[in-house]
Order: structure tokens, then sequence, then C-alpha cells
């Protein structure tokens, strides 16, 4: 497969899958309802999405990187908002 190819599904995949967490952030921070998170859950994903930075940072992969960077910020939001209004 061709390197450009490569990054470019790289891309729209780490767009698509950082997007889809920008519903429960807005939802979060507008009503501060976080009855329906759970913490268990959402402290695993942070944790996996931080090692899947790292590992990004590793390969030197910026599709992964920058992907998991975003949705790294993102998550961490809704974990400190749940830990903040439990």
């Amino acid at each position: 497969m061709l390197p450009d190819l490569r990054d470019l599904i790289g891309y729209v995949a780490g767009i698509l899958t950082t997007v889809a967490f920008l519903p429960q952030v807005l939802q979060s921070w507008r009503t501060r309802n976080l009855s329906g998170v759970s913490l268990t859950m959402y402290s695993l994903f942070t944790t996996g999405v931080a090692l899947w930075l790292g590992y990004g940072v590793l390969l030197d992969s910026w599709p992964i990187i920058i992907a998991n960077a975003v949705t790294l910020a993102l998550a961490s939001m809704v974990l400190a908002l749940k830990l903040i209004h439990k």
C-alpha cells in the first residue's frame, strides 16, 4: 500500500473516532450529569489512549499521534468531569 494512502486512511480513521467523542464531551460539559458514564470504563479507556499516543510517538506516526492526543484531551475532560461531579 502506498505510504500516502496509509496516512490518509489513518487521518480519516483518527478524525472519525475522535469526533465521535465530541457529543459526549459537550453533553457532559453542558449538563454536568455524568451518571450514565462509567468511571471504570473511562479510566481504562483514557489510559489506553495515552498508551496509543505513546505507541504513535515511538513509531513516529503522525496520524496516530494527532488522533490520540486529541482523543486523550477529550476523554480526560469527561473523566475529570466525572471525578469532579461524582
